[in-house]
C-alpha cells in the first residue's frame, strides 16, 4: 500500500531496515520506525494547526505506544489523546501530558481516580454513568474535571466494536443532569469518525457523524455553553486541517499522519507528511507450488498490503489475500525470486498495538549515520538484548 511511496521518499529507511534484519539485529515481524521522520511530521502538523487555529491531540496506538516516538512527538505536540486507560498509563510514564482521555474506550470506573490524578485536559464520557464516575472521582481529588460528551455516530458510519455515545435527541436531557454534577464541567463534544477517505479516490470528506456533532454544538450553545471544544478525529492530517477549521472543529487527533500513512497518503505521494515506517520479516519456507511464506504477526487485517520487496534479489512479489479471521502465522506471496531466510520489506497501514510485533526505532537516516535507538514490544515495553548482545538501544 505504501511501498512505492516509502521507496521514493524515504529509501534510507528501507535499506537500513533490511540491513538490521540481515545482520540479526532485529527479528522477523518487526516494524522499523524512523524517529526523525515522525518528529518532522509532528513539527509540520503543529505549524499547520497554528495556522488554522486548531489544537491537536496526537494518538500513538498505531505505532505501538512507543515511548521513543511519544517523546519525539511531544516536542511539537505536547498533549496527547489516550484511546484507553492503558495508553494513558504509557503516556504518563513517558512524561507527557494528557489531552483527551477515553477517546475511543471509556476509562473503567475503578481506573478513573488514577487517570484524573494526572490532570488530563479533558475526559470523554459516553453516558450518564461515566459522567457520574468522573464527577465522583474529581470531587475526591478536590477538582472539577472538563468532560467531552461523545455523540452517538450516524447510522451506518460507526465502526463495529466502537458503538456508544449520547444520541443527539437525548443531549438536552443528558446535559440537564450532567450540568448538575459538582465534579465535572461540560467543556465540549466529540464523535468518531468525523472524517473518512473515499475508498476509490482516497480523498477525505466530512461524515454524517460530523454533521451531528455540529448540531450538538449548536444545542450546547443554545444552553449557554461558550468556548465549546469540538474534537473531530478521523484522518487528521495537514490536508484535512482546513476542512476541520472551516467546519468549526477546535481539535483534531492525528495518528497515521505522524507516520505518513493515512488512506490519502496511499494514493497521493505528494502529501507533506513523510512515510516513517516499514515492516520487516523473513521468508520462512516455500510451498510446493513455489509460493514463499513470510513469517507473520503484524499483518493488520485492514492494512491494504499489496507487495513485498525481497532486497537480496530486488524482486517485488504480490502479497496474497488472507481471511481476517485467521491468525497470521504466515502470509503467502506470489511465486518469485525468493528463498528461505531472505529478508522481506513491506509498507502498509497498521495498528501496531493489536499485533504481536516488535518495534525498532532508528534515527540518523537523513544524515547518513543511522543508529538503533531502542526496541520495544507492540505495547511500548522495552525488549531486552538477545544472547549475542544485538538489539541494544543506544543513546
Amino acid at each position: 500500500m505504501f511501498l512505492d511511496t516509502v521507496l521514493a521518499r524515504n529509501p534510507q529507511l528501507v535499506d537500513h531496515a533490511a540491513e538490521l534484519h540481515r545482520t540479526g539485529v532485529v527479528q522477523p515481524d518487526t516494524y522499523v520506525m524512523d524517529r526523525d521522520a515522525v518528529a518532522a511530521n509532528a513539527e509540520l502538523l503543529a505549524a499547520e494547526a497554528r495556522r488554522w487555529g486548531l489544537g491537536l491531540w496526537p494518538v500513538v496506538k498505531q505505532v505501538g505506544r512507543n515511548p521513543e516516538l511519544i517523546r519525539a512527538v511531544a516536542r511539537h505536540l505536547p498533549r496527547f489523546a489516550a484511546i484507553d486507560a492503558p495508553e494513558a498509563r504509557v503516556l504518563h510514564a513517558a512524561g507527557v501530558r494528557l489531552g483527551n482521555v477515553g477517546h475511543l474506550v471509556q476509562v473503567p470506573h475503578r481506573a478513573v481516580p488514577e487517570v484524573l490524578a494526572w490532570r488530563p485536559e479533558a475526559v470523554t464520557v459516553f453516558d450518564r454513568a461515566n459522567a457520574r464516575a468522573v464527577s465522583d472521582a474529581a470531587r475526591q481529588l478536590g477538582c472539577v474535571q472538563d468532560v467531552l460528551v461523545r455523540i452517538e455516530g450516524a447510522p451506518g458510519s460507526v465502526h463495529p466494536g466502537q458503538e456508544g455515545g449520547v444520541p443527539l435527541g437525548d443531549l438536552s436531557t443528558f446535559a440537564d443532569e450532567v450540568e448538575q454534577l459538582p465534579g465535572v464541567r461540560v467543556a465540549g463534544l466529540t464523535a468518531f469518525p468525523c472524517v473518512r477517505c473515499d475508498p476509490g479516490s482516497g480523498q477525505p470528506y466530512p461524515t454524517a457523524t460530523f454533521a451531528l456533532l455540529r448540531e450538538a454544538r449548536a444545542e450546547l450553545a443554545a444552553r449557554g455553553h461558550t468556548d465549546v471544544k469540538l474534537s473531530a478525529p478521523g484522518v487528521t492530517c495537514a490536508a484535512t486541517l482546513p476542512m476541520l477549521a472551516e467546519l468549526g472543529a477546535t481539535h483534531g487527533e492525528p495518528g497515521h499522519a505522524l507516520t505518513g500513512t493515512t488512506p490519502l497518503h496511499a494514493v497521493d505521494g505528494g502529501q507533506p507528511e513523510r512515510p516513517a515506517y516499514v515492516y520487516v520479516t523473513e521468508v520462512a519456507h516455500l510451498l510446493a507450488d513455489g509460493r514463499p511464506a513470510l513469517h507473520g504477526g503484524g499483518f493488520y487485517p485492514r492494512s491494504g498490503v499489496e507487495s513485498a520487496l525481497i532486497p537480496r534479489t530486488g524482486a517485488r512479489l504480490a502479497v496474497q489475500q488472507a481471511p481476517a479471521e485467521n491468525i497470521d502465522y504466515y502470509r503467502l506471496l506470489a511465486p518469485g525470486d525468493a528463498r528461505p531466510g531472505d529478508t522481506a520489506v513491506l509498507a502498509f497501514r497498521t495498528q501496531v498495538f493489536v499485533t504481536r510485533s516488535s518495534v525498532a526505532v532508528v534515527a540518523g537516516l537523513g544524515t547518513g549515520s543511522p543508529r538503533l535507538i531502542g526496541r520495544h514490544d507492540a505495547l511500548g515495553r522495552p525488549l531486552p538484548k538477545d544472547a549475542s548482545g544485538k538489539g541494544a538501544g543506544g543513546p
